[in-house]
């Protein structure tokens, strides 16, 4: 059966994000190998995944892309900055964020302000970094483990939280 997992930041190449960030690696490579596998362990190809932006900030490594297994949506980034033809090999639609059952899923955390239609947003872009408030879930990588997460427990979790909207 299929199944729709998420996450988000995998910053394919991104040094940094191991020399400065602290992410958990001896190295990039390191990190590119571990998010590949994690990701192509649970994901069959059959899978869909919602990926939360910021692939890569290198174009070279967007062709890691390519190693990861399902079909691959892509909610850019801040950091997705390339053009749109260097992502249509690796992803089947790419969008800004989608809508699904009250819940807003997005690349950055989006305001929701009170008593707005939305029950809750599923977001990247912050990393380790949590927002104080309960409509919010982090799916970047750091938060889940660097592994993707099924879309339909992230969804479960808010309207366990928010019954009223069902």
């Amino acid at each position: 059966m299929k199944k729709r997992y998420i996450i988000g930041d995998l910053h394919f190449g991104h040094s940094a994000m191991v020399d400065r960030f602290g992410r958990p690696f001896s190295s990039v490579d390191e990190m590119n190998l571990i998010i590949i596998q994690n990701w192509n362990n649970i994901v069959t190809p059959i899978d869909r995944v919602y990926l939360l932006g910021d692939v890569s900030m290198n174009r070279k490594y967007l062709n890691l892309c390519s190693h990861l297994n399902g079909k691959k949506v892509l909610i850019k980034g801040n950091h997705d900055i390339f053009r749109l033809k260097d992502y249509l090999p690796y992803f089947e639609d790419i969008r800004s964020y989608i809508i699904e059952d009250w819940i807003v899923v997005s690349h950055m955390p989006i305001l929701l302000g009170d008593g707005g239609k939305f029950i809750g947003n599923i977001h990247a872009h912050v990393h380790s970094n949590d927002i104080n408030d309960d409509r919010y879930i982090n799916v970047s990588a750091e938060r889940v483990n660097y592994t993707p997460v099924l879309l339909e427990d992230m969804k479960q979790i808010l309207f366990d939280r928010f019954p009223k909207k069902l």
